[in-house]
């Protein structure tokens, strides 16, 4: 008789620090988000058209896409605690600027500098989940950070909203400046200080330059490149859907425009659901997350589009998008850290600067096809056309990595070995 050994249960649950990280999210998420709602007011206020005021939220995503890539190679010898304080008060800096912005171009600037604090935070935040959790618990954390986002959909952009009209556009950006600062202390007393190279296999590069190699040496293997073709295609698919939700409710299927920000809310609640029971599905078998989340998504779209003219169902599909176009939000960033696990700070901020690059390329693909006078159908057709790609770039990757998905069974994705002189390689 063999004596075994009993093995420790594996834990699912999602770290307390993870939890902090995703509340300071929803206070990005919200600013990112809430200009949208306060466009009029910044217009007139600012003595500027409607167009250009726009032009703040394009600015944002632009600083998006440019600064989490940068940030994170110029913070990258930086601790991790120090680098979110940092992050986090820049940020918050940025809402004083904004705020007490005499004009349009000092306010543009502080969207952008907002925007670029906002990329360095979020890679460097995702890299801390993924690092703090437990292996059963990876998707669920992941999942936890988009959750801010969703939560500031449901909550903080009506919010800011509703401060706009009350007491002035200014006031939400007072709002943001005061409690991202309020978060920075929280992190600053929670978030343990170590090196970015810390916890990494083969960690022994202290070096700028070697830690730079070890980055940039995850993007000679085409699986990261695969990786965030998917968040891209995805990301675009989805809002060139949303970006129109408003005229296509009120247009097509004839919705009472007061009605509009009710449906809105139904994406929010699903989105909510999604990300949630998406990272669980995640943890369990992230590969069949994936191909779920971007089949069921180009199915909700076709139904959005096909029950469009129909209040009630159009509505209920909205929030059938909302739930499958997130349910895929952990399962994105999982894949990136599985491939570069030995050094996921630049490749983590680049999924961070693709998922942006889909928050502007599907709006403008959407807006494209109604500018063409195919109606506002059209949008949905090109969100699943973008899915489909997205769809192609998984399969392409499981192709190559010899993945079969099997109902429950492990999601193993070859991670990359990352020589210390990789990018100087020939």
């Amino acid at each position: 008789m063999s004596a075994t050994t009993p093995t420790a249960p594996r834990s699912t649950r999602v770290p307390g620090v993870v939890l902090l990280l995703a509340a300071v999210t929803f206070c990005l998420g919200t600013s990112e988000f809430m200009i949208a709602g306060l466009l009029e007011q910044i217009a007139a206020d600012l003595h500027v058209s409607i167009p250009q005021a726009g032009l703040l939220i394009t600015a944002f995503a632009v600083g998006m896409v440019v600064g989490a890539p940068a940030m994170a190679v110029l913070t990258l010898r930086l601790p991790t605690r120090s680098t979110l304080v940092l992050m986090t008060v820049v940020f918050a800096a940025a809402h004083v600027l904004g705020a007490l912005a005499p004009g349009y171009g000092v306010l543009l600037v502080s969207r952008v500098l907002a925007a670029v604090a906002c990329g360095g935070y979020w890679s460097l935040a995702a890299v801390h989940a993924h690092r703090a959790s437990p292996p059963g618990a990876v998707g669920r954390s992941l999942a936890a950070l988009v959750g801010g986002l969703t939560i500031a959909n449901l909550v903080g952009v009506p919010g800011g909203a509703w401060l706009g009209e009350r007491y002035g556009w200014r006031s939400a950006f007072w709002v943001i400046a005061v409690v991202t600062a309020l978060a920075a202390v929280l992190v600053a007393a929670t978030v343990r200080d170590r090196r970015p190279a810390e916890g990494v296999a083969d960690a022994a590069p202290q070096r700028t330059r070697d830690l730079l190699a070890r980055e940039l040496g995850v993007f000679r293997t085409r699986r990261i490149w695969l990786a965030l073709a998917t968040t891209a295609l995805f990301q675009a698919s989805v809002f060139a859907a949303f970006s129109y939700f408003s005229p296509l409710l009120t247009k097509v299927a004839g919705l009472d425009p007061d009605a509009v920000p009710l449906a809105l809310v139904g994406f929010g609640v699903g989105a909510f659901v999604g990300v949630t029971i998406g990272g669980r599905i995640a943890d369990r078998n992230l590969w069949g997350n994936l191909l779920g989340s971007l089949v069921a998504t180009a199915a909700s779209l076709l139904l959005l589009a096909a029950v469009a003219s129909v209040p009630w169902a159009a509505f209920g599909a909205v929030l059938l998008v909302g739930m499958s176009g997130f349910s895929i939000a952990g399962a994105l960033n999982a894949r990136v850290f599985q491939i570069a696990a030995g050094a996921p700070t630049l490749a983590a901020s680049m999924n961070t600067a693709a998922f942006n690059v889909g928050n502007a390329v599907g709006p403008a693909l959407g807006g494209a096809v109604i500018a063409l006078g195919l109606g506002y159908r059209a949008p949905l057709l090109v969100g699943v056309v973008l899915a489909a790609g997205a769809l192609a770039t998984t399969v392409v990757a499981m192709r190559r990595d010899g993945i079969r998905v099997r109902r429950g069974a492990p999601s193993p994705t070859p991670a990359v070995t990352v020589p210390a002189d990789a990018c100087c390689a020939d």
